[in-house]
């Protein structure tokens, strides 16, 4: 009896160091995200399936994830850092956590201004920030750029965000680009007593309110508006249907994008696999299932927006290189602090 538990034993760590060491040749690429959308989950089993290689996805709020990033230092398991906005993306780049890549691959897919020059972070998929109005109330022609916003006209009319969202960030960086520090700040000052109420929710609530009647018009992410459309729920469809899309400035720098985006680690152990990933991720399949399922805009060149995206009409976009958005995001969020914008 006592040979054979000796034996058994035996067999036992034999098996035990034999699935250790098929997890260890086991290829893995891990990412730490911000994005949590059903696209994305499908688009990693579809990588898995291709190459091999297993997707391993940590969740959390932005800056969270890239003060974990920063923490773990040398011994992180991320391999990619992927979120929203190139506000946060600049933010990971400036605290050193992330690594310049690049590949003949991702040039050829990323356009030239939705990437960082050096290849620290990449766009894999875009947005136009809008203004959105109320069908019956406000007419396509009164509209036209983002600067029109600060109008008397507009006063007590607008619904937008709080300072606080990095969406707002960038889109006020884009106008001191455009127009200088100054401008800026009077331009935001205007805004803001032009708001029909203090800033509150996200871009779905500023699109309610237009439907509701406690604004006119509202400045929203084009993405969200698809999926109020194509929601479960008939009050957020019918908020929805009450508001048209007006891209801003087309006669002149064109509309504000952005975009999520990845960068690969500057201590990734799957440097490779990391690679290999993005690189499939701005590719044409996976393009074409982040357009059609979560109603975003493809960076690709090559790939189309869904069929609902498309109907709100084509539109020169603000080609400006999304880093110098990225350098002016601390100057806007002092713009904001300046002007009292909540």
């Amino acid at each position: 009896m006592r040979i054979l538990a000796i034996v058994t034993l035996i067999f036992l760590l034999a098996a035990c160091d034999q699935n250790s060491q098929t997890q260890q040749d086991k290829e893995t690429v891990t990412i730490y995200t911000h994005r949590h959308y059903p696209s994305d989950k499908e688009l990693y089993k579809q990588f898995t399936k291709e190459t091999g290689i297993e997707v391993i996805v940590r969740k959390g709020k932005a800056n969270e994830l890239i003060k974990k990033i920063e923490i773990e230092g040398e011994k992180t398991e991320a391999d990619i850092l992927i979120t929203v906005d190139v506000g946060r993306l600049h933010f990971a780049q400036q605290k050193g956590v992330l690594q310049a890549v690049s590949s003949e691959t991702l040039t050829k897919n990323v356009p030239e201004h939705l990437r960082h020059k050096d290849g620290y972070w990449y766009a894999l998929t875009k947005r136009a920030r809008v203004i959105v109005h109320h069908k019956d109330r406000v007419k396509p022609e009164e509209l036209s750029t983002y600067e029109d916003l600060a109008s008397e006209k507009w006063k007590g009319k607008i619904a937008i965000r709080s300072s606080s969202n990095v969406y707002n960030q960038s889109l006020l960086a884009s106008v001191i680009v455009a127009n200088g520090k100054e401008k800026a700040q009077s331009w935001a000052k205007s805004v803001v007593n032009n708001m029909a109420r203090k800033p509150t929710g996200n871009d779905r609530d500023q699109v309610k309110a237009v439907a509701a009647g406690k604004a006119d018009l509202a400045v929203v992410n084009t993405y969200y508006l698809g999926k109020l459309l194509n929601s479960d729920n008939a009050d957020e469809v019918s908020a929805g249907k009450a508001v048209k899309i007006f891209f801003p400035n087309q006669n002149d720098r064109g509309t504000h994008v952005n975009i999520s985006g990845a960068g690969v680690t500057k201590h990734t152990k799957n440097k490779e696999n990391a690679m290999k990933l993005i690189e499939f991720l701005t590719g044409k399949e996976a393009q074409k299932t982040f357009a059609q399922v979560n109603y975003e805009y493809p960076i690709h060149p090559e790939v189309k927006p869904s069929e609902l995206v498309a109907s709100w009409g084509e539109f020169k976009e603000d080609k400006v290189n999304l880093a110098e958005l990225g350098a002016n995001n601390k100057e806007a969020v002092k713009v904001f602090d300046v002007v009292g914008w909540k």
